[in-house]
């Protein structure tokens, strides 16, 4: 896991190494081993390594291959690597390390761009072709390695992170329009290519970008989830389902051990993160380091689940460590974790996973995190009543949306004001090919869209601030392909996850399956009162925040007067949302 950055200049023209050096600086947490840098006429790249697989500086990058006349910037993990090595070792291609990286300049070589395809892992990359100047860009099929990049007068210039861009200067950071009404309306996803910022796109999950010389640019898509049956899935029953679950599950969960460092488990105590635990432990692996976070309750809302965490630690004997922030440690906290986000995500977990990665990463590098499960097995509250809908986009966007379009323009100044893009969307999304039952759309809508950019990217920011690697094998492709082939009433019968839970029971204890569905409760974030509502006051009332005149000021006196009675169907709350995305503005001075 690294940090990436680069830019290409048409024609040859020579890059800025100080804009690299630039992006490459505040890339550090993601990658604190060690730092490279590569120019050569009008290409540079810069690189952060985080040393987990071959730690010997023949991993180091960029990489380059002279003999081959190709280089590479990657973050990202190939869990396949050691097969792919072995059949481009039989084609005759020698090796100079035992890392992943050089897999993938070869696997270029050896069949083109067609080898992404046969990646099974998560990556974000730039190759390059010395000779040409031709470079390929690439995102793993569910977004789970970030690529944001803004277009250059002449070129173009990429990295991990928005902020990272931002320090390389340049960047037109007018707010754009239509990501504003997705952040408002659309639960803070903003799907790509947008951000927030007019001057910073990002590369869509599961493409291919391909860069002239000239700089003429063509981006392919080179995989598509389908929902629906195959012909040999038509005689399967419920538990030839499981029984091929639990198989695929475990390939995923052994695949993401793959390291030459330790590898732990984030341990919340639900369903997800229980049966990584119990499966790893199925593995052969013994006194697994697992780790739990807790927060202050708020009135009746409890902030932590160590009483499901701590049956799951104890059944497995995994080395477990529970622990507990306070709310003097949280608001000290927000600004530097704003800070890490490329983008404003209005989740309340994401301090807390913020907080917590910022105490695993004291003890390993690596954890494997049950991150997706919800999304790719239907475990939402919002899947069960599209079995009978008749109106799926409808219905989808009343639970799902924190606003409607009526509201928006209440919240809104006019200047910002424009058509409902988010109901469009939606409404676009549905209709296409691929899924033809009213949860199918949906769970493809969550999986391939918002679970990119909120949890995914909730994930990557978090850990990644404190050089911290994060596995996710639930969103392995092959165990996402499965459940898109599944019956959609076998995923949400029950409440949600029917299938997966029916699989778990022969691994993890009953009681951490037949609970009340839990959360990464951050109570504070949702019950605004006491400090943090003056936290927030102080947030919009800074000079920067009139100034920028974003929100009307009806509608924020509004919120400030009662923000109990403001939460979106997502049990969010619309204050933090608001401030949240003045927030991340100021800390990003923009």
């Amino acid at each position: 896991m690294c940090g990436i950055c680069g830019e290409i200049r048409v024609n040859n023209r020579p890059t800025s190494a100080s804009a690299i050096e630039k992006m490459t600086c505040v890339l550090e947490s993601r990658g604190p081993d060690d730092v490279g840098l590569f120019t050569q006429g009008g290409m540079g790249f810069g690189h952060r390594r985080l040393s987990i697989i071959d730690l010997s500086a023949h991993a180091q990058q960029p990489m380059v291959d002279n003999e081959l006349g190709l280089g590479l910037v990657y973050n990202g993990a190939i869990y396949n690597y050691r097969e792919l090595r072995e059949e481009l070792v039989a084609r005759g291609y020698r090796f100079f390390s035992s890392s992943d990286t050089e897999v993938i300049l070869k696997a270029y070589h050896a069949w083109g761009k067609s080898f992404v395809s046969r990646l099974s892992g998560m990556f974000a990359f730039a190759l390059w072709e010395r000779d040409s100047g031709r470079v390929l860009c690439a995102r793993d099929r569910l977004g789970i390695k970030p690529f944001y990049y803004t277009e250059l007068s002449d070129g173009i210039r990429f990295a991990s992170t928005l902020p990272a861009l931002l320090a390389a200067g340049g960047i037109d950071t007018a707010i754009d329009p239509v990501a504003l009404h997705y952040y408002m309306s659309f639960h803070a996803v903003v799907p790509a290519p947008h951000t927030l910022l007019k001057g910073v796109r990002k590369l869509p999950p599961a493409t291919l970008m391909t860069i002239e010389p000239d700089g003429s640019r063509k981006e392919e898509r080179y995989w598509t989830l389908l929902y629906g049956a195959r012909e040999e899935d038509r005689d399967r029953g419920e538990k030839d389902w499981e029984d091929m679950l639990l198989a695929t599950l475990r390939k995923a969960v052994e695949r993401r051990l793959l390291a030459d460092v330790p590898v732990g488990v984030l341990l919340s105590g639900g369903v997800d993160s229980s049966l990584i635990v119990g499966l790893l432990a199925e593995a052969g692996q013994h006194g697994l380091e697992t780790f739990s976070i807790g927060f202050e309750s708020v009135g009746k809302e409890k902030g932590d689940e160590f009483e499901y965490s701590d049956i799951v630690a104890k059944q497995f004997d995994t080395h477990h460590h529970k622990i507990d922030i306070s709310a003097e440690r949280m608001i000290p906290a927000l600004g530097p974790c704003v800070k890490a986000m490329s983008e404003p995500m209005v989740s309340h977990d994401v301090i807390g996973f913020y907080l917590l990665s910022q105490q695993v990463a004291q003890h390993v590098k690596v954890v494997q995190s049950g991150q997706g499960a919800d999304e790719v097995f239907g475990g939402y509250h919002w899947y069960p009543p599209l079995m009978e809908s008749t109106d799926p986009v409808n219905d989808y966007a009343r639970v799902f949306c924190d606003r409607d379009h009526a509201e928006y323009a209440r919240a809104i100044m006019p200047e910002y004001l424009s058509e409902d893009f988010s109901r469009a969307f939606i409404q676009k999304h549905f209709e296409q090919s691929g899924a033809r039952h009213p949860v199918d759309k949906a769970l493809r809508m969550d999986t391939c869209i918002m679970m990119v950019d909120d949890p995914v990217k909730r994930v990557d920011n978090t850990t990644m601030a404190w050089g911290l690697e994060a596995r996710v094998p639930f969103l392995d492709h092959e165990v996402v392909e499965l459940a898109a082939r599944m019956p959609a009433e076998l995923k949400v019968r029950g409440g949600g996850k029917h299938v997966l839970k029916e699989a778990a029971r022969r691994v993890i204890p009953s009681e951490v399956i037949d609970r009340p569905k839990g959360y990464f409760p951050v109570p504070a974030l949702k019950y605004i009162r006491g400090e943090y509502l003056a936290f927030m006051k102080d947030i919009l009332d800074q000079p920067a925040a009139r100034k920028r005149g974003l929100f009307q000021k009806n509608y924020v006196d509004e919120l400030l007067k009662d923000p109990d009675r403001h939460i979106t169907p997502l049990k969010s709350s619309k204050l933090w949302q608001v401030v949240l995305l003045e927030y991340w503005l100021q800390v990003h001075q923009l």
